[in-house]
């Protein structure tokens, strides 16, 4: 895990721009930090590296690593690296250090663009191909690993971090009024719906993508990889067995580290498999992390305390408090570069922290979970719509109303056959997003959409929308940054390649019973994860209220978030305040405030 920028084109980087930007590049890689040129003709190419290490911490597997023609910069981890490697020396291929770069690196030479079909892991990463006189990029299938960057009429700059590619080009950037919009008025769920970002020059890489430029700087994007629901037939049995292997095997590779890991807790089945299945299975000793939130919506110590006696493992535990709020999230603004997704990643800043201070260098985290097995409540509304002529309907429907229709608290969820009369009825996404639409002062209305994954099936299609476009996208971002501001890596067993393929071959008859959500999931850990967890039935998620993390009570407060500001030239002031003074305590109402301050302070730093 580490930093990387870069740029190809006609222009000449002056070296005190390249330190700086290196500097700026430190928190993601403490260990080392260089950068190299190259020229061909006019065209001059500059790649930088600040290091992280976590495999192989000698100094020969520092950054850029030139091979032969090729020269990396790389950020993530090739965790089936071991796997590759022995088929390199089995072709004769001797090799100088013990990394997954150089794997990588050798990877490329035998297959070109090729090569990414080889890995399982999470990168981003550029070569410059001195034979082919050109720079090659890629970003893996899910977008773990950032990567953006920005073109001008001489040049293409790169980068993990957006204040690398605007130290790079050293030029200033301008904030793209439609994102801050949308933000305010559909939250996050909207951001990655289209190709913006919060400032008008910047792009990113696509996911699952590479992409060359040529000397002449040409461009060419290519998507190396597909989601697809595909099912296949198997039984109940086979699915849950299926899980099991490979999830195991997920965490088997990513287990792999050279430095000390650490492990997030929450209440829910996601990160208690996980710490599970490494005391257990592996018979790790792991020291897991967890945040505690006093509102009773998100409390889950009962569940934590559960799954720590459960395993016999260290835990720290972080309690929400109102302490510094404005002082910290101003810092993880400055270091995101943009406003904060939700709350979530506030507190979850808290934890990334804890891990750092106590000496860890990795973290795994239960993301995506949902997003394969079913785990929010609409989930149960599409899953009852596709089994609507299914044989065993009344009994799914049954099971709905004894486990989940007394717990969802979304308006439009509490029907359980929502989608009967209107299949394309999403409203519960951008929930009250009219009236924070009426507080604005420059018009802005986008309608909901979402990307045709699988035809046969709308949840699949839903699910899929979820994780490329909606949830998880934002959590690997917030995730990530997080982590590097703390100069830690963070990890996603649920997120590989083959679990992903498996997941998305069992068909949808078999992913919700007995009124659970993740039913594939709870019985393959069945007799690994303690039951407490495994069939609590209610979705808390890790979450917090507005109200915990700031006193809106109080006048100071008040008087900071009303005080003149660029965001009063999108946000009406006075209905603002009434908004604020009639508020409730709703989950929406709570996100529209924390995204009005996040907005706030990123356009008083840009």
């Amino acid at each position: 895990m580490c930093g990387i920028a870069g740029y190809i084109g006609k222009q000449v980087i002056e070296e005190n721009i390249l330190e700086r930007t290196l500097s700026l590049m430190g928190k993601r890689g403490p260990d080392a930090r260089s950068y190299t040129k190259n020229s061909v003709k006019d065209c001059h190419i500059y790649l930088l590296h600040s290091r992280l290490s976590i495999i192989d911490l000698d100094k020969r597997a520092n950054q850029p690593l030139t091979i032969g023609d090729n020269t990396i910069v790389y950020n993530g981890e090739i965790y089936n690296y071991l796997e590759l490697r022995e088929e390199l020396v089995k072709k004769g291929i001797r090799l100088s250090t013990s990394s997954d770069t150089e794997v990588l690196m050798h990877y490329y030479a035998l297959y070109g663009e090729n090569c990414v079909d080889y890995f399982e892991g999470m990168w981003s990463f550029a070569i410059y191909d001195s034979r082919k006189q050109n720079l090659f990029l890629s970003r893996d299938r899910f977008a773990e690993k950032p990567f953006y960057y920005l073109e001008t009429s001489d040049g293409f700059y790169f980068g993990s971090e957006i204040k690398a590619v605007r130290s790079l080009c050293n030029k200033r950037l301008t904030v793209n009024d439609n994102q801050v919009l949308r933000y305010l008025t559909n939250g996050y769920k909207s951001l990655y719906k289209n190709d913006e970002t919060f400032f008008n020059e910047i792009s990113e890489v696509p996911y699952a993508s590479n992409l060359i430029i040529g000397p002449e700087l040409e461009k060419k994007i290519t998507r190396y990889w597909f989601p697809r629901y595909m099912p296949v037939p198997m039984s109940s049995e086979d699915a849950i067995e299926g899980i099991k292997h490979h999830l195991t095997e997920s965490l088997k590779i990513r287990l792999r580290s050279d430095v000390p890991i650490a492990f997030c807790l929450s209440g829910g089945i996601d990160s208690s498999s996980l710490a599970s299945i490494a005391a257990k299975i592996f018979n790790l000793n792991i020291h897991t992390f967890s945040i505690i939130d006093n509102d009773e919506r998100y409390n889950e110590y009962e569940n934590i305390q559960h799954t720590i006696k459960d395993i016999n493992c260290k835990n720290t535990i972080i309690h929400v408090s109102h302490e510094n709020t404005l002082e910290r999230l101003t810092d993880l603004i400055e270091y995101h570069d943009v406003p904060l997704a939700t709350i979530t990643f506030f507190v979850h800043s808290f934890i990334t922290e804890a891990v750092a201070r106590n000496g860890y260098k990795v973290i795994f985290s239960g993301h995506a979970a949902d997003e394969l097995f079913t785990g929010y409540y609409d989930h149960f509304n599409l899953y009852l719509y596709e089994m609507r002529n299914h044989p065993r309907y009344r009994e799914f429907l049954s099971d709905w109303h004894k486990n989940i229709g007394t717990i969802v608290r979304n308006p439009y969820l509490k029907n359980p056959e929502l989608y009967f009369s209107d299949p394309n009825n999403r409203k519960h996404i951008y929930l009250n997003n009219e009236e924070f639409r009426s507080i604005l002062k420059i018009p802005f209305y986008e309608e909901f959409y979402e990307t045709k994954y699988a035809s046969s099936s709308m949840l699949r299609s839903r699910m899929l929308n979820e994780l490329f476009h909606e949830g998880v996208r934002l959590i690997l971002h917030e995730d990530d940054l997080n982590a590097m501001m703390f100069s830690i890596e963070n990890r996603c067993p649920y997120l590989d390649s083959r679990l992903f393929r498996f997941a998305y071959s069992i068909p949808t008859e078999h992913m919700i019973q007995k009124g659970l959500g993740k039913y594939l999931l709870r019985e393959a850990m069945k007799g690994i994860l303690n039951d407490f967890v495994r069939l609590d039935k209610q979705k808390k998620g890790f979450n917090a209220s507005i109200n915990s993390i700031i006193d809106l009570k109080s006048s100071k407060n008040m008087d900071y978030l009303m005080e003149p500001s660029r965001i009063f030239d999108y946000v009406d002031r006075e209905k603002l305040l009434k908004l604020l003074q009639g508020m409730t305590d709703s989950n929406s109402y709570s996100k529209f405030v924390f995204n009005f301050l996040n907005a706030k302070i990123f356009l008083e730093q840009n």
